[in-house]
């Protein structure tokens, strides 16, 4: 699932970069405000997946040392 989640918070930074230069491009600044929340969207999908990553590694770690 985590490849997917990846996937989805780069689409929305991508997307949100195409709106934001969208709005800048036609002067629409509600436009412009969208883009750059969606790339903060996907900038806060990246970190949540980078503390799922660490948490998982953590729990192997313990996990690993209680194997032994």
């Amino acid at each position: 699932m985590g490849t997917e989640d990846r996937m989805d918070a780069t689409a929305d930074k991508l997307g949100g970069k195409a709106k934001e230069a969208a709005g800048k491009l036609t002067d629409d600044k509600q436009l412009e405000g969208e883009g750059r929340v969606d790339q903060a969207k996907g900038a806060v999908k990246d970190t949540v997946e980078d503390v799922k990553d660490a948490a998982r590694k953590a729990a192997d770690g313990v996990k690993d040392a209680f194997d032994r």
